[in-house]
């Protein structure tokens, strides 16, 4: 694959990247994506940096390509110098983000405010199956073929997500039982096909870090995250930082019990939490009753819109028993904001309703569903780039350190 590279920025002398420096780009081009177009003075007042900070980080931003001034100046309160706002410029270069699903690969690009630019489908070969080196070589083509339809922009990295258990820091999908993959190095397979950095992480930690960033739990102190889908798994942050925990295996919920739970899971149990609220279970109870068949969860809402009423109850009864488990981890971790991403929650105000009646009272305002109904699974993979880039954003080229 031929990517198509960030340049590199102008060559200047600078001084070394500590933490603190790290942590304060950081708050600065936070500062640009929540407030832009915003005066560098709102920033310092925002961030609490020096004045002449602000105008530091915003120069090598600039260099960067990763902001830049907005044409029209703004006089304070109408008298005086006027300020030059500073924007994120998102017309330059994009993330790739590749999220592995059970039946089907999305590959996308992603501009620096979380939007699809671009996004394919790449269903499994049905020979090969979710074969890792077979799907993960669809997914790079299907990468350059999305960045050859936009010459114009530069990719700064590729963000991978998938469900199962997944190690960050090595970059490797260690387990993923509907998939069957163990061991999968896929830092180290994607960057090798691509040519660019590759970031891995879950998706449900990937769709926590596009929340606080671009959606509804911006601002947010605590966020849990429930992803219920083929895969059922969760993920928590608190003060910006997502809970991993030892080789990243946080938030594997797919084991909980469920009260009065009746199917058999492979782990030897009858009414784990992923098999009586996953989208298999969904799928297999509208064939039972004569719903649907095939195995997409969208056949299913798309019967209920269409007035069928088993379909409906389905879906709705679906939604509750998830409230009553996401109303579990609220009792443990007790979190500000609630996102759930769910089929039937993203498409229906009854199951919506139904959600919140599950977790109770008490709780339901603080549960919203996800802010990207129509590419959560785009938004995933983009977003484990797009948070790198955030928390460290003078890294994005080479040249910045």
């Amino acid at each position: 694959m031929p990517p198509s590279v960030a340049p590199p920025a102008p060559s200047r002398p600078s001084p070394p990247v500590t933490s603190r420096r790290r942590t304060s780009a950081s708050v600065v081009l936070r500062s640009v994506l929540e407030h832009g177009p915003v005066a560098r003075s709102t920033i310092a007042r925002l961030t609490g940096l020096s004045p002449a900070s602000v105008t530091d980080y915003c120069s090598r931003f600039t260099e960067l390509g990763l902001i830049h001034e907005s044409e029209t100046p703004r006089r304070s309160q109408g008298v005086g110098r006027p300020h030059v706002p500073v924007d994120l410029d998102a017309s330059r270069f994009v993330v790739g983000g590749v999220h592995v699903a059970v039946p089907y690969t999305t590959v996308a690009l992603l501009d620096l405010r979380g939007r699809v630019v671009a996004v394919r489908e790449l269903r499994h070969d049905a020979a090969e199956g979710a074969d890792a080196d077979a799907v993960l070589a669809r997914a790079a083509d299907g990468l350059a073929a999305l960045l050859a339809r936009s010459p114009r922009l530069r990719c700064l990295g590729v963000g991978f997500a998938a469900g199962g258990w997944v190690d960050r820091d090595c970059g490797t999908v260690v387990e993923h039982p509907l998939l069957g993959w163990h061991e999968v190095p896929v830092r180290e397979l994607l960057g090798a096909r691509t040519g660019l950095p590759v970031h891995v992480d879950g998706h449900a930690r990937a769709l926590v870090n596009a929340e606080r960033l671009f959606g509804r739990a911006r601002g947010s102190r605590s966020v849990l995250h429930l992803f219920v889908g083929n895969m059922v798994d969760a993920a928590f942050a608190t003060n910006d930082e997502v809970h991993h925990g030892p080789r990243s295996q946080a938030g594997a919920i797919a084991h909980l019990p469920v009260p009065g739970g009746t199917e058999p899971c492979d782990c030897g149990r009858t009414g784990c939490l992923q098999v009586e609220l996953g989208e298999r279970a969904l799928c297999r109870r509208a064939r039972r009753a004569g719903v649907v068949e095939g195995v997409n969860p969208m056949h299913v809402v798309a019967a209920a819109a269409a007035g069928d009423p088993v379909a409906a109850r389905l879906l709705v009864e679906r939604a509750g028993a998830v409230g009553r488990a996401a109303r579990l981890l609220l009792d443990v971790l007790n979190p500000e904001t609630v996102v759930v991403t769910e089929v039937g929650i993203l498409h229906r105000e009854d199951c919506l309703a139904a959600l919140r009646a599950g977790v109770g009272d008490d709780r339901a305002a603080s549960v919203v569903p996800s802010s990207f109904p129509d590419s959560v699974l785009a938004v995933a993979g983009g977003s484990v780039a797009l948070d790198v880039l955030y928390r460290d954003p003078l890294a994005a080229s080479p040249e910045a350190i």
